[in-house]
């Protein structure tokens, strides 16, 4: 049986407390390896939770303390990986591409996860220079801008199937989900509901990074009377948020490269009014668990008809597509396919090597 290290980022714990997309992937993904078997180590803050080893770097999740060099943990984290490297088959990196110019002298089978938006000018120069390490996407949306990147495959974000219950949906309310940023366009939320005469929850955080636009742009449209602001939620507040929910709206402004809450609302039954950007319209169905639209005339249009989605189809789309299970099953795929390949490379330079030295 494979013996896995899972490396997180150390922003929070695994699980986070409340807001944390990729630590709560590593997270759904460690388990659902444990439970299938696999040997599996965990690098993650010492306030992680967790049936597999852990391996402690930074004492707790570094946004809950005094954190004033990120950077200084993550490099202990890279250095303590390195120092055990011998213990394991595979190393899984979620963390970015901190560990690549290390990797291709480990001659050790890795695997990257890239979470993040891919669309960054810097990049490209990065992925030309490294494009021997893989690296997994979570969208085929988030791959177009690097297609020079080495691509093993793509994966996409998993959930429990017991950690979201389906709701009836007559909270008769519209509900945005996540974090206040100009790229989210809660703005555009609270327009949608407003000119559909309809409530709307806003449970979201805000990061300091987007405290200034927070200010600016959506402090006074949270004291309209159609408007609730409920800030950062835990799991289970979010899930009854969800239930009760008419649907989950979901007006990007940036390519997306997967979008955990879109799930999140399909395992509780609710259908998803999206804009048409990134990985949505891999993740949405038209018509059949959401509308994916264009502007907010759409997505009000679509809110006249929300009625024609099937919130248990919603739900059995989830079960089939968006488990964890189908998660880590995909992923294995990868980490077997992977070793195959690193086996066949070190073959070949043994082989080089042996030849070099015959008469």
């Amino acid at each position: 049986m494979l013996r896995i290290a899972q490396i997180a980022p150390l922003y929070e714990s695994v699980p986070p407390r409340l807001y944390g997309g990729t630590e709560r992937i590593v997270h759904y993904l460690t388990e659902e390896l444990v439970a299938l078997g696999y040997d599996v180590t965990l690098f993650a803050s010492g306030d992680s939770i967790t049936t597999a080893r852990l391996i402690p770097v930074a004492p707790k999740a570094l946004r809950l303390g005094n954190c004033k060099d990120p950077l200084a943990w993550h490099i202990l984290q890279l250095g303590e990986v390195f120092d055990r490297m011998t213990e394991f088959d595979l190393l899984h990196f979620h963390t970015d591409y901190l560990h690549f110019p290390f990797t291709n002298a480990w001659n050790k089978t890795t695997l990257t996860t890239l979470h993040g938006r891919q669309d960054l000018p810097e990049l490209k120069h990065l992925y030309q220079k490294y494009s021997n390490i893989p690296v997994v996407s979570i969208s085929n949306a988030q791959r177009l801008p690097l297609p020079m990147a080495n691509w093993a495959g793509t994966v996409y974000h998993g959930l429990p199937l017991n950690l979201y219950r389906p709701g009836d949906g007559k909270g008769n309310y519209l509900l945005f989900l996540g974090r206040i940023s100009e790229e989210k366009r809660p703005d555009r939320a609270i327009e949608i509901a407003r000119l559909a005469n309809m409530p709307i929850k806003i449970a979201a955080k805000v990061d300091k990074a987007d405290m200034a636009y927070f200010e600016k742009k959506i402090r006074r449209l949270l004291k309209q009377p159609h408007v609730e602001f409920l800030g950062e939620v835990g799991e289970a507040q979010k899930e009854e948020l969800l239930q009760h929910a008419t649907a989950l709206l979901f007006p990007i402004e940036w390519p997306e490269p997967f979008g955990l809450v879109l799930i999140e609302a399909m395992a509780c039954g609710t259908p998803v009014i999206a804009w048409n950007r990134g990985a949505v319209p891999e993740i949405i169905t038209h018509g059949k668990t959401g509308y994916i639209v264009e502007n907010i005339p759409q997505a009000v249009h679509a809110i006249q008809q929300i009625h024609r989605i099937s919130r248990s189809t919603c739900r059995e789309t989830f079960e089939k597509r968006f488990s964890a299970t189908v998660m880590a099953k995909n992923y294995i795929r990868l980490y077997e396919l992977q070793r195959a390949r690193m086996h066949e490379q070190l073959t070949n330079l043994n082989t080089i090597a042996i030849s070099k030295t015959l008469p």
